[in-house]
């Protein structure tokens, strides 16, 4: 029979309502790939989708926004929330990895993510899309929800895509290794005792 303790759930919910969206993410770090989405854009769903079960996270988003304009709020403040359930979901950061990162091919593309959950929000975004639109999605998008996920995560993240010619490829292997490299920065590390992954003591 194992006594031993078990670590408390990673779990965080967070709404954010503004004029013009309204967006509830719940996030289990300890899950098992779980999702349910409904954003109102359909490949932001397909796209988290890949994040939740890559990322071997439980996600669940809801959201209303202004897509009466374009897509443009929505993608970014769902980026913002889910930067904030991260935030809230690893707490001090104690016994954390704190580093992921993740290559990941699709047929002819190649994408390689790296985070660093360092309380220190930045983005190096360099994926040169091969076209404007995927579908009726604007891939400008992109950047806007890895930027409001980094600022608000308090993370540092690198996103290059380093070959593709198809657009949709070249997106879905940057959300898959964002999953994968999130998966890795969140982990537990035992042999760090139970310490902040950092010579400062904090993060």
């Amino acid at each position: 029979m194992n006594d031993a303790p078990q670590a408390a759930p990673r779990v965080a919910r967070v709404e954010r309502n503004t004029a013009e969206t309204q967006i509830a993410v719940e996030l289990g770090l300890d899950g098992s790939g779980r999702a349910a989405l409904a954003t109102g854009i359909a490949f932001l769903d397909h796209m988290l989708d890949q994040v939740a079960r890559h990322g071997v996270v439980d996600l669940t988003v809801r959201a209303r926004g202004d897509l009466h304009v374009d897509a443009h709020h929505t993608v970014e403040d769902v980026g913002i929330a889910l930067g904030q359930a991260v935030r809230d979901a690893v707490g001090d950061k104690a016994g954390l990895a704190r580093y992921g990162h993740a290559y990941v091919p699709l047929d002819e593309a190649l994408s390689r993510v790296v985070v660093d959950l360092s309380g220190r929000p930045g983005l190096e975004f360099h994926v040169p899309f091969t076209r404007a639109l995927i579908g009726t999605f604007d891939v400008d998008l992109v950047r806007e929800f890895f930027q409001g996920f980094a600022n608000h995560a308090q993370a540092t993240l690198h996103v290059d895509n380093l070959r593709g010619t198809n657009a949709h490829h070249q997106c879905e292997t940057v959300f898959k290794a964002f999953g994968r490299a999130l998966r890795m920065a969140v982990a537990r590390d035992a042999r760090l005792g139970g310490a902040v992954p950092s010579t400062k003591g904090a993060l």
